[in-house]
């Protein structure tokens, strides 16, 4: 029986120095390298645009409920109504749940507005400006905590996919989604971790004091 062959890693090549000569190894490498770092700009930039599209569509969601000429017309059936016509329009991921999920997506993090892109700020009807924060410790109206104990808005669209966003969301105690934010962001939870501590994070209790800092 003939010996097997001793499989060796490859290792990574080190940077090439500026102003030396690239061999051909080293120029696939490059190119690689080029390849990844792009990919995975990309892929932020895909992720940030996805989360602040969703963030602008729950605002106005929210805007026209309070202030729509027409809106007495809809009523309780207005995210059935809306749904049916993006549907209709070959909106992506616009079904009635999902409306549902960016209008409280906006509800629970208003201070994402102080991150929206210049072209953003150009649509029609947006506010300019953040909302005033609350004092530090205070839970807020209608279960937003104060943004000093939970992560700040510019870090949950820069570490944050749209997906954990989704899932911290869900929950309904402010504690607990502060908590989740932070720790995805300090961890660098991946999507899977973060749906196999959801069931934990429906009945866990937390203290004020055990969130940490980001």
């Amino acid at each position: 029986m003939p010996a097997k062959k001793k499989v060796t890693a490859t290792k990574p090549r080190p940077a090439a120095k500026p102003g030396s000569r690239l061999d051909f190894p080293a120029l696939v490498d490059a190119i690689r390298q080029v390849h990844e770092q792009s990919a995975a700009a990309v892929s932020r930039i895909v992720n940030t645009t996805l989360t602040l599209r969703n963030w602008v569509i729950g605002w106005y969601i929210r805007e026209y409920e309070q202030n729509g000429s027409d809106r007495a017309k809809y009523g309780e059936g207005l995210l059935n109504a809306l749904a049916e016509r993006l549907s209709g329009l070959n909106v992506s991921n616009s079904n009635r749940r999902q409306l549902y999920r960016y209008l409280r997506f906006f509800q629970l993090y208003p201070g994402i507005v102080g991150t929206l892109s210049p072209q953003l700020r150009l649509l029609p009807g947006l506010p300019n400006e953040s909302p005033p924060q609350l004092p530090k410790g205070d839970p807020g109206i209608a279960g937003i905590v104060s943004p000093l104990l939970g992560a700040p808005a510019e870090h949950l669209i820069n570490h944050l996919s749209y997906s954990h966003l989704e899932l911290i969301v869900d929950l309904e105690d402010p504690l607990k989604r502060a908590f989740y934010e932070i720790e995805c962001i300090r961890e660098n939870w991946s999507l899977l971790l973060l749906e196999t501590t959801d069931g934990e994070a429906q009945t866990r209790t937390f203290n004020p004091k055990a969130i940490p800092n980001v």
